[in-house]
């Protein structure tokens, strides 16, 4: 059995145990998908405060809302789907949007790790490269952007990314091939 069955299995017991009334038992999925969602929350909002608000928040009205969940379906899609809108909502009361150029990978929890042995100007160049990426992605559309983040930092599958936007594969695959196709266009650019 796959890594990726398993996981999607155990996500679904810890869902019946909860729907039988073993509350507790929710601490797994949070513990589980908590700097996950955290981030996905960062990339919206650029603001480590807000991100950590409402994927808590996320997290809650999930809990809230297990009762409906579908049995088979992926907590984390649908998960991401009620933080999501969550960002979004959020989005529209504060009326600003802030993307984090700069430290994202810090924020992020991945700090920026090479060999030993690299030399000081490859190192330059690869921070360099980073800080390319996230300024071209901050030139972006919302949509693209979203769907770069998707399938990039995320590494959902289509047919996850489909259900997310409740949107075509086909579109999916549409999408993601011109947000790449215009990502490239910016960071040649930038260059």
């Amino acid at each position: 059995m796959s890594e990726h069955v398993e996981s999607l299995n155990e996500d679904q017991d810890v869902i019946r145990d909860c729907q039988k009334g073993k509350k507790d038992r929710y601490r797994v999925l949070v513990d589980k998908y908590k700097v996950r969602a955290y981030h996905a929350a960062l990339l919206f909002t650029g603001n480590s405060d807000d991100a950590l608000d409402l994927s808590q928040e996320a997290f809650y009205r999930a809990y809230k809302a297990l009762s409906s969940f579908q049995p088979g379906k992926n907590f984390y899609t649908w998960l991401y789907q009620i933080l999501r809108n969550i960002c979004i909502n959020h989005y529209h009361r504060v009326r600003k949007r802030v993307v984090p150029i700069g430290d994202i990978e810090e924020q992020r929890g991945r700090p920026f790790i090479l060999p030993a042995d690299t030399q000081p100007d490859e190192i330059f160049e690869k921070s360099e490269m980073r800080e390319m990426v996230w300024k071209a992605l901050n030139q972006l559309s919302e949509k693209d952007r979203e769907i770069l983040v998707l399938k990039e930092f995320n590494d959902f599958s289509y047919k996850e990314i489909s259900d997310i936007l409740n949107i075509p594969i086909g579109s999916v695959m549409s999408r993601l091939y011109y947000a790449r196709k215009k990502l490239g266009v910016l960071l040649e650019a930038l260059k």
